[in-house]
Parts: structure tokens; C-alpha cells; sequence
């Protein structure tokens, strides 16, 4: 595959009630554009889409929006971005962020964030892409979603295979440096 130019970051649309979420997106957005990677995510102005995409931006960084009809009409799109897309629903906004990026990684956020996760992990599992996914686990915030995941490994739904393809870390360096060594091979 080679090195990762664009990696997709999926967060939430709100800011959450725990400054370390606040700061690992700012960190991760600064991360990036000092990488040379360029940052693909949901668009908005708003929550820690925002904050990660002020934070590349900041830092010199390419920032691609991509966002629906609808949020768009709603004034939640950051018109600062390098680029935007406009797409007609949902649906073709995840398939056009899987097509632009070469990794994912998911910071805290709620059922969107969840929804986008879950898709590109199974589209993953599925073979439709063979691009890193990971999950960014800020002070526990995952844990029990990652104890869920174990129990669906015990319990048979969840082969420890597809379990693997997710890349967990609690430090944004540590999943960035997994996710680029998986990206070489």
C-alpha cells in the first residue's frame, strides 16, 4: 500500500465532557499537517470534527471536508477547508471518505462516529479495502466498547481475526506509527 497521505478521522460532533478528548483532537489534527498527511473527515465546523480540522489547519495542513446536503443546509460545514465535498446522503459520504483516505481512526464521538467505525471496519473484514483502521481510546472512553468486543470473541460472533484488523491504542503517536507499518506492507 505504501505511506499514508490522507488518513479519515472520525469524532464527534460535540466536544464531549472530558478535556483530554479536546486536546488528542487537537493533537491528532497537528500531528497530521507536521506529518505532511493530509486530514479527511466529516466537515463540520462543530464538536471535535472541528477542533481537529482548526488544529491541521493551523499547522499549514490539507483538510478535506466531506458532508451532506442536508448538514450543509443546517450551517455546520467549516468553510475553511482545503477542499469540500457536497454529497447527497450519508451513505455517499462514508464511501466517498473511504475512497479519498488511506487510514482510519476513530477519536471519541457518539452513534455517528460509532456507525462510521463499525462500516469501515466490516467493509475491511469484507475485503472491500485492505486500509488500517483504528481506534484511538482516550482516557477509557472505548473501554467498554472494547470489552463487548472481547466478549463477542468468546461468545463466537467475532473471529479474532477480524478482531485484529482493529489497531487500539490510547496514544495517538503509538496508533499513527501501527497504522503507517501496516500501511508499508
Amino acid at each position: 500500500m505504501g505511506t499514508l497521505k490522507r488518513v479519515c478521522v472520525y469524532c464527534g460532533s460535540q466536544t464531549g465532557q472530558v478535556a483530554a478528548y479536546r486536546e488528542v483532537a487537537q493533537a491528532c489534527g497537528r500531528r497530521l499537517a507536521r506529518q505532511g498527511i493530509e486530514v479527511v473527515y466529516g466537515g463540520g465546523q462543530v464538536g471535535l470534527m472541528g477542533v481537529v480540522a482548526r488544529a491541521a489547519l493551523a499547522e499549514g495542513g490539507r483538510v478535506i471536508g466531506v458532508i451532506p446536503e442536508r448538514l450543509l443546509a443546517r450551517e455546520v460545514a467549516c468553510r475553511e477547508v482545503t477542499e469540500l465535498y457536497v454529497v447527497r446522503t450519508m451513505h455517499e459520504r462514508k464511501a466517498q471518505m473511504m475512497a479519498l483516505a488511506d487510514a482510519f481512526v476513530a477519536l471519541p464521538g457518539g452513534i455517528g462516529t460509532l456507525d462510521e467505525l463499525f462500516e469501515i471496519w466490516t467493509w475491511r473484514q469484507l475485503g472491500y479495502h485492505a486500509k488500517p483502521v483504528g481506534l484511538l481510546n482516550v482516557a477509557g472512553y472505548y473501554d467498554g466498547l472494547l470489552s463487548f468486543l472481547d466478549r463477542a470473541v468468546a461468545e463466537g460472533f467475532l473471529t479474532p481475526d477480524c478482531r485484529a484488523l482493529l489497531m487500539v491504542e490510547t496514544d495517538f503517536e503509538a496508533l499513527l506509527a501501527q497504522m503507517m507499518a501496516s500501511a508499508c506492507r
